[in-house]
Order: C-alpha cells, then sequence, then structure tokens
C-alpha cells in the first residue's frame, strides 16, 4: 500500500520533517539496510586484515593499492550520472501515474447523452461502461503484478463481473499475436453507434463527445502498454548501476586507515613519518557517502517500474475497484436521479459571505488580494495626477530611415536601422528645427551658421539615392 505522509507535512513546523525519519515501512532504511551491512562487513574484514594479519612490507604495498583506489574513484562522475538517471526515471514515473486510465470524464458524458430510464437504457449504460472498465483491467493485466495475481487467467475476469461468456468467447475467437486490451473500446464504439441509429443518442454530436472521451480512455490505456513495453535504454541502467558500484568497490579499498609514508632525508637516513590522516575505526563519511549515493540508486529501481509490489508502488487493485463502482454508480443509480432545484441561501445578497469557524475568523481579516501595484506608494503632487492630452505634431513629418550604404545594395526602399537625430522634424526645403536654432544662438556668428548649414547640405546630398 502507497505510503502518504501529506498530512504529516501540512505546516512548516518545528520537527515536521525530522518525525519522517523514524518511519520504517516505505523508508530507504528499508531498502537499504542489507547493503548497507554487507557494506559495512566488507570494509571491517579489509580493516582487521590490514592491522593484524599483514606483515609490514605488505602493509607499505596495500598503502599504495589503498591511495591508488582513492584516487581512481575520484575520477568517477557519480553524481552527475546518477542525478541525471533519477530525474529521468522519477519524471517517467509520474508520466506514468498520469496515464492510468480513469472512467469520470466518460461516465458523466455516458450518464447525460445515452437516454432511456427503461430496462434497455440502463443496460445500454452499465454495458458502455463495462467496456470501458473491462478495457483498463485488460491493460493493467499485461503490466501489473498485482492486478495479474488477482486475475490470472481471462476466467477469474468473468468470475469478477467484467466479462461475460459470451462475451470471452468472442475475446478468444478472435486471433491475434499481440495484446487485445483495445478489443472492448472497438464493442464501445460498435454500441455507441448502434445506439445512435436507436435513438438512445439523439444527435451526432453527442455521439462524437462520448467517442472522443473514449479515444482519450484508450489512450491511456495504451499510454500504459507502450511504457510497460519501451523502458529506459538498459545501456544507461547498467552504466549508472556499474558506476555505483565500482566507485563503492574502490572506497572499500582506497577509504581504509593506512600508516602515513615515510621520506628520506638528504643525509640518507630516514625522516619521520609525515602527518596523516586521523585513525577513525568507523569510517563515518564513507558510510554517509554510500548511504547517499547507494539510496540514491535504491530510488531509481523502485521507481523505474511502479506496477510492482513495493511499499510505493500503485495501488491497482483498488483503482479497479474505484473505478467499477463510481462508474456503475453515475449511469445507473444517479441517472435522471436529481435533488429539487431550490433557492441558495445567498439568493437576495448582492456580496455573499460563507460563516467562518472560529479557528478560521482571523483569515476574514485580511484584505483580499488585488494585485501587486496597489500598494505602490504614489506621489502626494497632485499636478501629478492631472491628465493631459497629447497628440502627435501633424506639422512635423516623419524621419527619414533611409542609409546610402543599404540603399546602394539594397535599393531605394531599404530601411534603416538608426535614425539620425538632426532628421528628426524636419525636411529638406523646410524651416530649420528648433534644436539646430538653438545650436546656432548658442554658438553665435555667421560662420558658425554657414559650417552648420553646409553639414546639412551634405549630409541630405548623401541620403539621396
Amino acid at each position: 500500500m502507497t505510503v502518504s505522509y501529506t498530512l504529516k507535512v501540512a505546516e512548516a513546523r518545528f520537527g515536521a520533517f525530522s518525525g519522517l525519519l523514524l518511519r520504517w515501512r516505505g523508508s530507504i532504511y528499508k531498502l537499504l539496510y542489507k547493503e548497507f551491512l554487507l557494506f559495512g562487513a566488507l570494509y571491517a574484514v579489509l580493516s582487521i586484515t590490514y592491522r593484524l594479519l599483514l606483515t609490514q612490507e605488505q602493509k607499505h604495498i596495500y598503502a599504495q593499492v589503498a591511495r591508488y583506489c582513492n584516487r581512481s574513484a575520484d575520477l568517477i562522475p557519480l553524481s552527475f550520472v546518477l542525478g541525471f538517471y533519477v530525474t529521468l526515471v522519477v519524471n517517467r514515473w509520474w508520466s506514468q501515474y498520469t496515464s492510468i486510465p480513469l472512467p469520470d470524464q466518460l461516465m458523466c458524458v455516458i450518464s447525460a447523452c445515452v437516454h432511456g430510464v427503461d430496462q434497455s437504457g440502463r443496460l445500454l449504460r452499465r454495458t458502455l461502461i463495462r467496456y470501458a472498465n473491462l478495457a483498463s483491467v485488460l491493460v493493467l493485466r499485461s503490466v501489473s503484478t498485482r492486478v495479474l495475481k488477482r486475475f490470472p487467467t481471462m476466467e477469474h475476469v468473468v468470475d469478477a463481473g467484467f466479462m461475460s461468456q459470451e462475451e470471452r468467447k468472442k475475446f478468444e475467437s478472435l486471433k491475434s499475436d499481440f495484446n487485445k486490451y483495445w478489443v472492448p473500446c472497438v464493442w464501445f464504439t460498435n454500441l455507441a453507434a448502434q445506439a445512435r441509429r436507436d435513438g438512445r443518442i439523439r444527435d451526432d454530436i453527442a455521439l462524437c463527445l462520448i467517442l472522443e472521451e473514449l479515444n482519450k480512455y484508450r489512450a491511456k490505456c495504451s499510454m500504459l502498454f507502450h511504457y510497460d513495453w519501451i523502458s529506459i535504454p538498459l545501456v544507461y541502467t547498467q552504466v549508472v548501476t556499474i558506476a555505483v558500484y565500482s566507485f563503492f568497490a574502490l572506497s572499500l579499498v582506497g577509504r581504509q586507515f593506512v600508516e602515513p609514508e615515510t621520506g628520506v632525508a638528504e643525509s640518507g637516513k630516514e625522516s619521520s613519518p609525515a602527518l596523516g590522516d586521523l585513525d577513525m575505526f568507523v569510517p563515518l563519511t564513507t558510510l554517509l557517502q554510500f548511504f547517499f549515493y547507494a539510496g540514491w540508486l535504491k530510488v531509481a529501481e523502485q521507481l523505474i517500474n511502479p506496477f510492482g509490489e513495493d511499499d510505493d508502488d500503485f495501488e491497482t487493485n483498488q483503482l479497479i475497484d474505484r473505478n467499477l463502482q463510481v462508474s456503475l454508480l453515475s449511469v445507473d443509480d444517479m441517472y435522471q436521479n436529481l435533488p429539487p432545484a431550490e433557492k441558495d441561501q445567498y439568493w437576495d445578497e448582492a456580496q455573499p459571505q460563507p460563516p467562518y469557524t472560529v479557528a478560521t475568523a482571523a483569515e476574514s481579516l485580511r484584505p483580499s488580494f488585488l494585485g501587486s501595484t496597489f500598494n505602490l506608494r504614489m506621489s502626494d503632487d497632485p499636478e501629478q495626477c492631472l491628465q493631459v492630452e497629447t497628440s502627435p505634431r501633424s506639422d512635423l513629418p516623419a524621419p527619414s530611415t533611409q542609409t546610402p550604404l543599404l540603399g546602394r545594395f539594397l535599393g531605394t526602399g531599404a530601411l534603416s536601422p538608426a535614425v539620425s537625430l538632426r532628421n528628426f522634424g524636419r525636411t529638406r526645403g523646410a524651416p530649420r528645427t528648433p534644436h539646430v536654432l538653438r545650436l546656432r544662438t548658442e554658438l553665435g556668428g555667421e560662420e558658425a551658421a554657414s559650417r552648420i548649414d553646409e553639414a546639412e547640405e551634405s549630409g541630405d546630398e548623401a541620403l539621396e539615392p
């Protein structure tokens, strides 16, 4: 059964997530404790062998091997390979869950569009929704071990009421080498077409709506089948698994405590041993690293096929029970079984306000959210709030947007990505623009004015094609 802890983390209070660490069912401890004990036992055996059973020369050789293994383990890109693999598996896991067919939309359409209060109408609606549930049972039998153990043979499916004996004979008479989960969907379409001819479905639009919902339902059944058929490439899974196992095989030797190397002085005498690592009999950091990386791999192993019998695998049998009960209730007992229409409690109220309890009364005092700009502090100056009318100056033509270089290659109609400031508000033969007049006043003298005129005329000639 799926382990749900949503209620435990409804509030981010102190110790909310810490309390989840003590759970056993569905935990990483339950998945990993055997591998963890094996790794710890192998590490202890190697440590005891080095400390008690090897000679001094053998210890020296072992120390060289340990240092080599420690350097080699760092060359494996374990975080990158394992992280990308787990991300891929989690995304695939959630997509498989959303592909589980649920008859909710289809049963609502059948209840609304297939008419008849007599026995024939009731039989028609129940048969249609039973075919839909039969298709999901057949596809789940082929992908879920739990469902297959519940319905090991087609006789069990008949005994469960999803299929009649005559339907089973027709189903088995169809010879095909492939999965035949789609056969009930074809029965559904034929029966719906017959109901349209008999007038049980009153128009083609209703029939089209029913078939569209059925196609969505059938597409999810097909996706489940293809998710089971097309797995994550085996080579990728092998690469990740070998990388994790190789890393910790090297760590078993490389993370052992070894005596530090002794140097040789220039005089030929042996110097004092170099300062080495702290001799810790229990390698805490190495065990934590194993717990994290190996646990990451175990997460991928559990989620790569969520239709098994692990703690967090999908509850497919309960989904089958729920879908059958809800769908039959919708198309049969609830068909035209409506409560009388009455005026609601807020019939004459312009602003209805449902009541609050004492525990939630403080929420009613909070102002409603109107947008982030409603909290913007505006200027207190009243002149900033006066409305003014703006209109483009009709006496000033549009600026020229043509350049000589682009005009030579692209033609006279080429547009320039840049606009010269001196072209704003004037054309050839028009009065001088205000900014040019201002420049003349500031420069003063006829000589400055003539230089400006010459520059403008030369620019105008360059603009001509």
